[in-house]
């Protein structure tokens, strides 16, 4: 089963879904994790209070660019409510394979790139465990 996994997280590595920046974009965020130099850049547009279509770009390891991906395709769709309530367990599960913390801080950057954005765009509450997030540098 873990070859599975390793297999998605390859595609989606190689082959990025939603890769790419919406310009103009309704909210836009960027993220760094200085200890491996993952950088994540996020734009979303909505339709509503539903995310209608969501692009991100940026450079680093399989992990933060395959979650990055990943959960592309695990918002589109979804209201801003329903985003800003995810927890990082759900991008986890979809990722499949166990990670060490220095890796988990790779998985769920994109996640918390996306979450400042919709904070900034809609004003949506910002979890604590973003809000203090220094250590992944996200504005």
């Amino acid at each position: 089963m873990d070859d599975l996994y390793r297999e998605l997280i390859l595609d989606h590595y190689k082959s990025p879904r939603n890769h790419g920046e919406l310009d103009p974009a309704d909210g836009k965020a960027h993220g760094h994790n200085p200890l491996c130099g993952d950088d994540v850049e996020v734009t979303v547009n909505f339709a509503e209070d539903v995310i209608d279509a969501i692009r991100f770009k940026g450079r680093g390891c399989a992990i933060s660019q395959a979650a990055t991906s990943i959960l592309t395709e695990l918002v589109k769709g979804r209201t801003v409510s329903e985003i800003a309530d995810l927890d990082k367990q759900v991008l986890l599960d979809e990722l499949g394979v166990p990670l060490t913390p220095i890796r988990l801080k790779c998985a769920i950057l994109g996640l918390g790139v996306l979450k400042v954005a919709l904070h900034k765009a809609k004003g949506t509450p910002l979890p604590a465990e973003w809000s203090g997030a220094d250590d992944l540098m996200l504005r």
